[in-house]
């Protein structure tokens, strides 16, 4: 088990496990508070490809510099991702795997601001006022069958496929990704995680092992419940609270003030 804890503007800590079936972790993380900058990447392909993706994902995410505005380093942020979708993709042909890539779920913070971009199905949860909220949609066949109203909740939750993805840095000719972005309040909560903890816990359980505890103790908490469960897949969490203001806000609930769009290379 690997962590990882900055207490600069943001106070964070990050923790992955290999989990108690795979023989490797291809899962990664970045977490800079300091920049308001921090990922989740759950790697795919086998034979080491799964963890050499989630790494270039990383390490392309970790060479942006906070310059100019939010929307400089949300630019920033989605060159560098689209970057490390061709470089997954040359890997690959190099070493002629026919399946190579990574989800990805980013949270950038900017002054009272933040934003998520995400392809994939790993998770980005905000946590506010006692609720909690996904504010990502998962990239999955079964999701998208549910939206398109071929299947209803419980037969996705169900679905043979339902851990199929639709979409992944590496994977496919172009990459496409999602973009919320929101307020921040006092206490606000953000929980990044790989599917290895939400095959295990609920939305409701990951609100009732993180609430009221220090980003550290959160993820301890987390992942101690998804490797009891039977720790099935590689695991990882990202805990992101916003520090205490000298102002508190308003509380609202989470999403209200969220707007969405997916961006596509140009």
């Amino acid at each position: 088990m690997s962590g990882m804890a900055d207490l600069r503007p943001m106070r964070a800590f990050a923790l992955s496990d290999k989990g108690r079936v795979r023989a490797e972790n291809e899962d990664n993380f970045l977490s800079k508070p300091h920049m308001g900058l921090f990922a989740v990447a759950d790697g795919m392909g086998g034979h080491a490809a799964g963890a050499t993706a989630s790494a270039v994902v990383v390490d392309s995410l970790s060479r942006v510099a906070p310059q100019g505005a939010a929307a400089e380093l949300r630019r920033q942020c989605e060159a560098a991702l689209q970057g490390a979708h061709r470089d997954i993709q040359r890997q690959a042909a190099l070493r002629g795997v026919g399946t190579m890539g990574s989800t990805v779920v980013m949270l950038l913070t900017f002054d009272r601001y933040y934003a998520c971009l995400w392809a994939g199905d790993s998770r980005a949860y905000l946590l506010r006022g006692g609720d909690i909220v996904q504010i990502t949609i998962d990239h999955t066949e079964a999701e998208q069958l549910l939206a398109d109203g071929v299947l209803t909740p419980e037969e996705a939750r169900n679905w043979p496929r339902r851990n199929v993805i639709t979409r992944a840095v590496g994977a496919g000719e172009t990459l496409a990704l999602d973009f919320v972005n929101g307020e921040l309040f006092e206490g606000d909560m953000f929980v990044l995680c790989s599917d290895g903890l939400t095959g295990h816990l609920s939305a409701a359980e990951i609100a009732g092992r993180a609430s009221g505890r220090a980003p550290e103790e959160a993820c301890r908490a987390l992942i101690d419940l998804a490797l009891a469960r039977g720790g099935t897949d590689n695991v990882t969490v990202l805990v992101a609270a916003y520090r205490q203001q000298e102002e508190e806000p308003t509380r609202l609930r989470p999403g209200r003030e969220e707007s969405r769009e997916t961006t596509r290379p140009r």
